[in-house]
């Protein structure tokens, strides 16, 4: 029996080729094609990742824009929390985006970070899942809020046009969570410079989006 019949019979050589010429039945050689395949495959990943990186934060981008006077509000439901966060352009709520540069401006930005703090008052939540405001994070180096504590430096900065938002999160304790069907917002009346907010609920009843403007101020999910 010739070496090309062997291989036929082999029942390790089952489908490992590289060329219709040259068979491989060894377990070694099936080792060592095995690796080089499991290397290229790496390679093409770490090749392919930067660019689905860039894809996905495109995406996000275009999801949130940073427009003067919208905000987004993320709004989420679990069984005993509800979470709410914010995303604001600094502008619309102390009127520029970069460290303040003056005693009037510190206090500007002292008096909005007292106000968003106080979550239950910019955000009233549907008295039916019986909620309390428990934690409160609020991040934007541009004015020094963040896990670090430290701003921007104002020689750095780069103008009135550049951009800086404000993330807040909000997490309410909540005996019946599920049974909520809205959140007001008095928000609006806490930062004037605010003209709508693009709202994004996902609760027990679905996914729900809704656009709320300084009249229509309950956001407002299910049944």
């Amino acid at each position: 029996m010739g070496r090309d019949d062997r291989v036929a019979h082999d029942p390790r050589c089952a489908g490992v080729t590289i060329n219709v010429s040259h068979t491989i039945c060894d377990n070694d050689s099936v080792k060592s094609l095995a690796n080089i395949l499991s290397l290229a495959a790496l390679a093409i990943a770490a090749l392919a990742a930067p660019a689905v990186q860039a894809h996905d934060h495109g995406q996000g981008a275009a999801q949130h824009a940073h427009t003067h006077g919208v905000v987004a509000l993320d709004v989420a439901v679990d069984a005993q929390t509800i979470t709410l966060q914010l995303e604001a352009p600094l502008e619309s709520l102390v009127g520029f985006e970069r460290a303040p540069r003056t005693a009037a401006e510190r206090q500007r930005v002292d008096a909005a970070v007292a106000q968003l703090r106080a979550g239950d008052r910019l955000f009233r939540l549907d008295p039916a899942a019986r909620c309390v405001l428990k934690d409160v994070d609020l991040q934007s180096p541009a004015i020094g809020l963040g896990k670090d504590g430290k701003g921007h430096d104002p020689k750095h900065d780069h103008g009135e046009d550049s951009h800086a938002d404000l993330d807040a999160t909000y997490t309410f304790a909540c005996d019946a969570a599920a049974q909520a069907r809205f959140v007001e917002l008095p928000l609006f009346d806490a930062f004037p410079r605010i003209r709508s907010v693009a709202g994004q609920v996902a609760a027990p009843q679905g996914q729900f989006k809704r656009t709320l403007g300084r009249t229509d101020r309950r956001l407002g999910w299910g049944r």
